[in-house]
């Protein structure tokens, strides 16, 4: 196994002078064998934050960092002890703040880093660890949605859950089980659809038709004690099981914090609002874990179309799901036995007024990409969207909006005239961008 380092605090540039320093005695004491650097004892850093483990390598910039600047506030070493090791601790972490590392919580978390991590090793392993407080906010883009936010160090134990229980069920899940899922984002699911219509139309030379379908108010919809089976049949050992319940089946409404205008809420229809469902109801949209345990929560369609339905052409993501077929008959066969099937057996609902059955040929939009006859494009409100929030974008934010809008163009296979109406955009702004539409770089002049 490749070894890995843990590097978790970056040095700052006004106690670089002291670092030097504090490097230079270090390395005098090493010579005269005064202190080891690879040793062991009770109260090392290197012993305290990283525990020796398998493919799991202390880092010395890391020790020399956190001893300048958390002396004194780190709890007393404890070894591991637990299901699982620190260092399992310490790569969760890393994962949860990989895009948010500039948050206020992030940083208000790495303030104290090993004291935190710590803390909620020793909190886990002892069986005293609660979730704690969560904040909800309404956005309104694509449309108005509640969202929650477990606070940095639940987000944490999520990626821990993830790492250590995800793997024995997306063995289980077939390969058009998408998003949630390393590889398998909306550039997977729309290349995987494509080649699926490229396969049953024998490269457009042949009618087809597809039924797409979408599930009604999905996330609020989920009945947590058919999911805690689901989960719980899979996971044997009773650390894991609890700690995954716990979860599970922890309800963010009894203890949050709103974020935002409160006339916002409105905006959210009532029956999709987790706030107004059972407490044994719904999932927290915006955890990690959400996503992964609505995976999971579907794998039960996804089976049922592969072994049940027999279904050779069919993708999902999260709750659209696409069947491709020769006859329109079998769709509408494959609708029906659905649309029993999910109440009675996960207790969801199809939306009928987001059921599509049409020819191929007339284009299939599906995640945020419109596939037809030898060509796959941005949908069109998508790519209007992102116009619109580059004109008026400040200049200030304006860089990482309009390459990310740029990275998401180049998803699609025809997208060379829609990148450069958005570097048209950009230009008029007075910013330079590159000959093949792809980034934008800086302001040419003031604008």
């Amino acid at each position: 196994m490749a070894e890995r380092s843990f590097n978790l605090v970056v040095p700052l540039a006004h106690k670089a002078t002291a670092m030097r320093n504090e490097e230079t005695d270090r390395r005098s004491a090493d010579r005269s064998s005064a202190v080891s650097r690879l040793s062991n004892r009770s109260g090392d850093v290197d012993s305290t934050i990283f525990p020796a483990g398998l493919g799991i390598r202390t880092s010395t910039t890391a020790t020399r960092t956190t001893t300048n600047r958390t002396t004194g506030s780190v709890p007393e070493p404890s070894a591991d002890r637990g299901p699982f090791s620190f260092a399992e601790l310490v790569e969760a972490y890393l994962d949860c703040r990989r895009t948010k590392r500039n948050s206020n919580a992030a940083l208000a978390f790495e303030m104290r880093l090993e004291g935190n991590l710590r803390r909620l090793y020793d909190e886990l392993v002892d069986g005293s660890y609660t979730p704690g407080r969560s904040k909800c906010f309404v956005i309104t883009r694509p449309k108005p949605r509640e969202v929650w936010a477990a606070a940095f160090r639940d987000r944490i134990v999520h990626h821990l859950i993830y790492n250590r229980i995800g793997t024995c069920f997306e063995r289980s899940f077939i390969a058009d089980s998408c998003a949630c899922i390393k590889g398998r984002g909306t550039l997977y699911a729309a290349a995987r659809l494509e080649a699926k219509i490229r396969s049953i139309t024998q490269n457009w030379t042949r009618p087809a038709y597809y039924l797409k379908c979408d599930l009604a108010n999905f996330f609020v919809s989920i009945d947590k004690r058919i999911l805690r089976e689901l989960l719980l049949s899979k996971i044997s050992e009773p650390f894991w099981r609890e700690l995954t319940e716990l979860v599970l089946m922890h309800d963010p409404r009894t203890d949050f914090e709103y974020r935002g205008d409160p006339a916002m809420m409105q905006l959210v229809p009532r029956h999709k609002r987790l706030l107004e469902q059972e407490p044994y109801m719904g999932l927290p949209i915006g955890n990690l874990s959400s996503q992964f345990f609505a995976n999971v929560y579907l794998d039960v369609l996804d089976q049922r179309a592969k072994h049940v339905l027999g279904a050779r052409h069919y993708i999902r993501y999260v709750d659209d799901f696409l069947f491709l077929h020769e006859s329109a008959v079998r769709l509408n066969e494959m609708l029906a036995d659905v649309t029993g099937f999910l109440p009675k057996r996960l207790g969801v609902q199809i939306n009928p007024r987001k059921t599509i059955l049409q020819p191929i040929e007339r284009g299939v939009d599906f995640v945020g990409q419109v596939i037809k006859p030898w060509r796959r494009y941005t949908r069109r409100r998508t790519f209007s969207e992102g116009l619109r929030r580059v004109s008026v974008t400040p200049a200030g934010e304006l860089m990482p909006v309009a390459n990310s809008y740029f990275g998401l163009l180049r998803q699609a296979s025809a997208s060379h005239y829609d990148r450069a109406n958005l570097a048209n955009v950009l230009r008029d702004r007075g910013y330079t961008v590159n000959k093949q539409f792809t980034q934008t770089y800086r302001r040419s002049h003031k604008c």
